[in-house]
């Protein structure tokens, strides 16, 4: 059993305002029954329920990739080589904005309702905006600035290069969209509402399905924009996302309501010191891929940059996964520290990481034992299929321990505890590149890189679940 340290379990509002970030003097309000259940209702039962939803939501905005992919695999090898290069950093621009900034803005708000503190919870809206926009605005024009030498240190060349380039440049033209929904989603589902979200995101996937194949090819009135269709498919989906999701906050029917009042630097820190370390983690992530594609690049043929991009877009689906799992956790656990309920908080993070270990493990073994199922939907290429095969048989195994180190790192972000998440992302850097780098130049076989990233993903899980199950968040609590 993991226990938390005694004591832990205080009643509700006795130290709930030391979590928030410095508006304790606000007066209690009376709980809303939405959050009355995360903070009494039975935790496996009422995980599952705001999961499901969820799981959908994320599931259907990691198949906008899947169908772009899919759709441009039938522009050739080079397109589909230009899409690896740039998905990583569409995933990290994903990760941060919806997992990180969002994860942050979900556990304020939820720890604000928690704490009975509804008039920072409606204030936290704005923040919320104001902080995604501007991350937004400024990602964007970084990656249209500086596009082309980022794609270029990554093995980026020719064709591919040039593939990369014109569905970057579409996709962060539209990026502030992206942020803006994510805030909004965030909010949303930082009060336990998941289902609106869900309906919102999965209508726009509808849109999408017909809407990217018509860019891509001009069919019927849509012109024929290649792979910058695909970005500009995405883009349309951006906006009419945005525009849903707004409109739902604004009739009222959200439990945290938009206020228009000055800006105060406790509650920009509230969403910050969550957010922003873990937007860390979600570098970390990415970096891992990044700079995987860009080991097999400079020791491989484009054939192979495509394999591994490809076998790498299966891990990519398992954090939109985990991330259902992740934003029931966020609202649950930080409802519960900021009502002074660890003990209850430290079994809801176990009850997730269990069922994300589960999920995910069951993904990885299918995709080591049949890999062709999912690399021969995008290329019939040899070399292509070869080494996702070997990325897939190799680290698949391992996909398990990944997902469970995400459980808990989202578990992480709705305590304010982020330190060894933090720490075992860079503890997967180390082993995964580090270890893999030497392996390449030692063997110059991608089988033994492969390897050193599995190790990686067994060493980040194992971190977290031994650190968190051993007491971590509360210890040098007050």
């Amino acid at each position: 059993m993991i226990a938390a340290p005694s004591g832990a379990a205080r009643t509700i509002g006795g130290a709930a305002g030391r979590g928030a970030a410095g508006a304790d003097a606000a007066k209690p309000a009376p709980m809303n029954p939405r959050t009355l259940q995360l903070l009494q209702a039975p935790i496996g039962r009422t995980l599952l329920r705001l999961a499901w939803p969820n799981v959908l939501i994320m599931l259907a905005q990691a198949s906008t990739g899947l169908i772009e992919t899919w759709w441009v695999s039938r522009l050739g090898t080079d397109a589909l080589a230009g899409m690896a290069l740039v998905f990583p950093l569409v995933m990290l621009v994903q990760m941060i904005s919806g997992g990180a900034m969002g994860g942050g803005i979900s556990s304020a708000v939820a720890r604000a309702l928690g704490a009975g503190r509804r008039d920072d919870a409606d204030a936290l809206l704005l923040h919320a905006i104001v902080i995604n926009v501007c991350l937004g605005a400024v990602c964007a024009l970084v990656m249209l600035v500086f596009g082309a030498p980022v794609y270029r240190l990554l093995g980026g060349k020719g064709a591919e290069l040039d593939a990369a380039l014109s569905y970057s440049n579409v996709v962060f033209a539209g990026n502030v969209l992206f942020w803006l929904m994510n805030a909004l989603a965030s909010v949303i589902r930082g009060t336990g509402n998941m289902l609106a979200p869900a309906l919102v995101i999965c209508g726009g996937v509808i849109l999408l399905v017909p809407l990217s194949p018509c860019l891509i090819f001009g069919i019927g009135p849509f012109p024929a924009l290649g792979v910058a269709g695909g970005g500009a498919a995405l883009v349309v989906y951006y906006a009419a996302g945005t525009a849903a999701l707004a409109w739902y906050i604004l009739s009222g029917r959200n439990l945290t309501r938009f206020r228009l009042g000055g800006l105060r630097w406790p509650l920009f820190r509230s969403i910050l010191g969550v957010g922003a370390v873990a937007a860390i983690t979600s570098v970390q992530t990415n970096l891992t891929v990044v700079m995987t594609t860009a080991l097999v690049a400079g020791s491989a043929t484009v054939d192979a940059v495509a394999g591994y991009g490809t076998g790498a877009r299966l891990e990519y689906l398992l954090v939109p996964l985990v991330f259902g799992l992740g934003a029931p956790l966020v609202a649950m656990v930080g409802t519960n520290i900021g009502a002074g309920q660890e003990r209850r908080a430290l079994r809801i993070a176990v009850a997730g990481a269990v069922l994300a270990f589960a999920i995910t493990e069951a993904i990885g073994l299918a995709a080591a034992i049949w890999p062709h199922a999912w690399l021969a939907l995008f290329s019939s290429e040899p070399r292509m299929l070869e080494t996702g095969g070997t990325y897939l048989r190799i680290v698949g195994p391992a996909y398990g321990l990944f997902g469970l180190g995400m459980a808990l790192y989202f578990a992480s972000q709705g305590a304010g505890r982020l330190f060894w998440p933090l720490a075992g992302g860079f503890l997967r850097i180390l082993v995964a590149i580090g270890g893999g780098w030497i392996a390449l130049r030692l063997t110059g076989s991608l089988a033994w890189l492969f390897a050193a990233l599995a190790l990686g993903l067994v060493a980040y899980g194992v971190t977290l679940a031994v650190a968190i199950g051993s007491g971590a968040w509360f210890r040098g609590k007050p």
